[in-house]
């Protein structure tokens, strides 16, 4: 089969590797139908995710069509069609008991990172019974992807981390497609401001389409000032890290209100500052989380409802034999204007 393999830091190739087989008793195959492209991928491509070693097929969203099922799985069979969630749980560990699934003992984000994984024509979903979800009739594939990962991160480890409330204010730092999906997922919330803060125009444009209050090209190094003015000098109840850079994480620090929540998203690769000096006294609260998937259930009841349409995040399709092709796309977003790219089969 064709997989998009992870060579080692800044190197990756379309390459022909055998099909998986099941590995154990709960394991499914899934013949893969569509993925996408991560931002997570892109850290694994710096380098800046040890865990995942050359050799790695990637990836860790998608649907698909089950191919196989162990004997020790009861809720799917041949021919079903999935939904592959980003995180595998075994549904028994201390972990996975407390729904944190994320820190499943023997599961967690391994998709692509220490197991193979979605980018490929064919994969091996352990724990599939816990793992996989049924695609419902009627539900858009194209839609469903967006709810391996993207949409349960922003939802789960910023929104709820942030405490969003109504009423509130939120800043969201950053408008590629992990602060776009919070900006969205905020709504459920009905905050009275929603500032959307990034560097590009195009990304800022779409958050104003997508439902943002007031955005702020911090081209200029002054969103905080800007944010202190539409405050009244307080700041806001929720600051969003979407990117993952100490200079974003600073910007959080700067913008927090006394009572507050730094909720971050970000996939930090190097160290930040923590400034304890200024913000010892405020009352904030710094959470940092990787998503548990315990919202997808929920989310696919509101993309059904059709009162939430991730498909406004897809900008560019490909076929799988492009792939490399998306990852370039996706990589140099700032001249393509890409947000989230879909691959099909």
């Amino acid at each position: 089969m064709k997989a998009l393999v992870y060579l080692g830091p800044g190197s990756m190739a379309l390459e022909n590797r055998p099909r998986p087989v099941l590995a154990g008793p709960t394991d499914a195959i899934v013949k893969m139908a569509k993925t996408t492209i991560c931002g997570s991928d892109l850290h694994i491509l710096k380098g800046d995710v040890p865990s995942c070693q050359p050799g790695r097929i990637l990836g860790h969203e998608g649907v698909g069509v089950v191919d196989a099922v162990g004997p020790g799985v009861m809720a799917f069979k041949q021919g079903d069609r999935v939904l592959i969630s980003c995180i595998s749980t075994c549904g028994k560990c201390a972990y996975c008991r407390r729904l944190m699934y994320s820190h499943c003992t023997s599961g967690g984000w391994i998709l692509g990172n220490e197991i193979d994984g979605t980018q490929a024509e064919w994969v091996r979903i352990p724990y599939a019974d816990c793992s996989l979800y049924n695609i419902p009739e009627g539900a858009d594939e194209e839609a469903m992807v967006m709810l391996s990962d993207l949409l349960p991160t922003a939802f789960e480890c910023g929104v709820v981390n942030g405490k969003v409330e109504p009423g509130s204010t939120v800043a969201i730092i950053g408008a590629g497609p992990i602060g776009l999906a919070a900006l969205l997922t905020a709504q459920f919330y009905s905050p009275a401001q929603i500032i959307s803060i990034d560097l590009d125009d195009n990304r800022l444009e779409v958050a104003k389409r997508l439902g943002a209050t007031a955005v702020i090209k911090n081209a200029d190094g002054k969103a905080r000032e800007t944010v202190m003015k539409m405050t009244g000098n307080r700041g806001v109840d929720t600051v969003i890290e979407a990117v993952g850079l100490p200079a974003t994480f600073e910007l959080c620090q700067q913008l927090v209100a006394p009572g507050g929540t730094i909720a971050n998203i970000g996939v930090h690769g190097t160290k930040v500052d923590l400034h304890l000096e200024s913000l010892w006294n405020r009352n904030i609260t710094i959470t940092t989380r990787l998503v548990d998937t315990i919202s997808t259930p929920m989310l696919i009841n509101v993309l059904l409802s059709q009162k939430l349409d991730p498909k406004l995040l897809i900008t560019h399709r490909f076929k799988f034999e492009k792939i490399v092709e998306a990852y370039d796309a996706f990589i140099h977003a700032a001249e393509t204007k890409a947000i989230k790219v879909l691959i099909e089969a």
